[in-house]
């Protein structure tokens, strides 16, 4: 539209203003070419870098899902009907999802179900599931409530206030972590728990629970697993995450785990004030802004930044952005983009900008009536980086963001020149005999046309 009614562009460089004729397109192609930014986001002259979210126990394909919401319904107090009902998705490592849908269609709010910002309707058959070694970062909708209580510290003094005991201090503020009365009240009375002693010998006896020990280990040919727990008795035994469940401490569970995903970073990336100057830079605030300079007097582009830098310090194996491209100016969208294209853990969008979706999300995650429906498919792998499209496509089969099982398709071998003279004289046998065996695509894709 642009290109229809402009006949001169104006260009600020270096202080002097620049006058050249055309429109947009024909001034960026002839003259200047970082214009191009405005047509394509891969033209950016900034880059951007987030961190490699590396292994992760048990996952040895990026098709396998290390986050579910399964068959949950959502419904808030005063509302006379249910804002989601029956959503189920999957988060892999591969996954590039957009989550798109009109206004108050429950974008958000099935995020922050996945997240654990919320909770389901108790009446949700379902479940929501994360890998517990898995690190998720999470960038609200209106990313600067993140920050909005330290507007006095500078983006290096708030991110190291934020990890300061390993862990996000922000996931402990999420609904599914807090301890209602209630259960405080239900923690402090005694259990039953089974103690093996010296000799081996198993017996039931009753505890008081004081402390988990953040002690973590995998029960042999099982997908269960044991923590160590500290008991007011002053004695510690071991209990399965399936009976802790039962006794009410899944909550603090899910705090265990979280401080254990967190310490696999900490050896790796020590929260210093250069390192995290460093990282700051690399999600693209200088470190005149990063370590010099409130947060309150920050733009609103930079603000964003620091909020990303934050929320990845820990090097998450799933991004979860509502919003992100808000403040954002078109060199640090393109610059976004690059990142997440290069980056090797999932991710997931909510966002109404079309062209930073369409570059980066080939899935995509439509709400609408209250129900979720999932299109989109694997091919975003041939665009990614090759590295990581290569391991990816070691795996047989790839899950969607449903659940269902799409075999992915392998390059044909082609035969020898043997075997293809095998091939074509079965094939001509069976012809001749009426039967049609091969098509001949098929036949091409395998190297050959048969002399029929």
């Amino acid at each position: 539209m642009l290109d229809q009614v402009c006949t001169h562009v104006l260009q600020i460089d270096q202080l002097k203003l620049n006058m050249f004729k055309g429109n947009l397109t024909e001034v960026a192609t002839k003259y200047v070419p970082d214009l191009m930014s405005y047509f394509e986001l891969k033209a950016t002259k900034f880059t951007m870098r987030f961190p490699q979210p590396g292994p992760l126990e048990g996952i040895s394909s990026r098709g396998k899902h290390i986050m579910k919401m399964t068959n949950i319904t959502f419904t808030y107090p005063t509302a006379p009907k249910p804002q989601l009902t029956g959503v189920t998705v999957r988060v892999s490592l591969s996954t590039r999802a957009a989550c798109i849908g009109a206004n108050g269609a429950g974008k958000s709010t099935m995020i922050k179900l996945l997240t654990g910002e919320l909770e389901p309707d108790k009446c949700s058959t379902g479940e929501v599931w994360k890998h517990p070694n898995a690190r998720v970062a999470y960038v609200a909708q209106h990313a600067f409530h993140h920050i909005e209580n330290h507007l006095e510290k500078t983006p290096n003094e708030y991110v190291r206030w934020r990890y300061e005991h390993g862990s996000d201090k922000e996931g402990l503020e999420k609904v599914t972590s807090k301890l209602t009365e209630e259960e405080e009240l239900a923690l402090s009375k005694p259990v039953l728990i089974d103690v093996a002693d010296d000799k081996g010998v198993t017996k039931t006896m009753k505890a008081v629970f004081k402390r988990f020990t953040e002690g973590r280990r995998k029960i042999p040919k099982s997908k269960d697993q044991e923590y160590e727990i500290e008991w007011l008795s002053g004695f510690t035994s071991w209990v399965t995450s399936v009976k802790l469940n039962l006794l009410g401490f899944g909550k603090l569970l899910k705090q265990v785990d979280e401080k254990i995903a967190a310490k696999a970073t900490q050896l790796v990336r020590p929260l210093t004030n250069k390192f995290v100057e460093n990282h700051l830079n690399d999600v693209g605030l200088e470190p005149e802004f990063a370590s010099h300079s409130r947060i309150g007097a920050l733009s609103g582009g930079q603000k964003v930044k620091v909020v990303l830098a934050a929320a990845m310090w820990n090097t998450p194996h799933i991004i979860i952005l509502d919003e992100p491209t808000n403040y954002l100016d078109r060199d640090s969208l393109g610059a976004m983009a690059e990142a997440i294209n290069l980056y090797e853990g999932g991710v997931v969008i909510i966002s109404h900008n079309a062209q930073f979706v369409d570059q980066v999300c080939p899935e995509v995650w439509h709400l609408e009536n209250h129900t979720l429906n999932l299109k989109g498919s694997y091919d975003w792998l041939e665009s990614a980086n090759k590295e990581a499209a290569k391991v990816a496509k070691q795996a047989d089969t790839y899950i969607d963001g449903q659940g269902n099982e799409v075999e992915i398709a392998k390059a044909r071998k082609k035969a020898s020149k043997s075997e293809l003279k095998k091939i074509k004289k079965d094939i001509a046998a069976k012809r001749k005999g009426g039967q049609e065996c091969y098509t001949d695509e098929e036949l091409e894709l395998a190297g050959f046309l048969p002399d029929v």
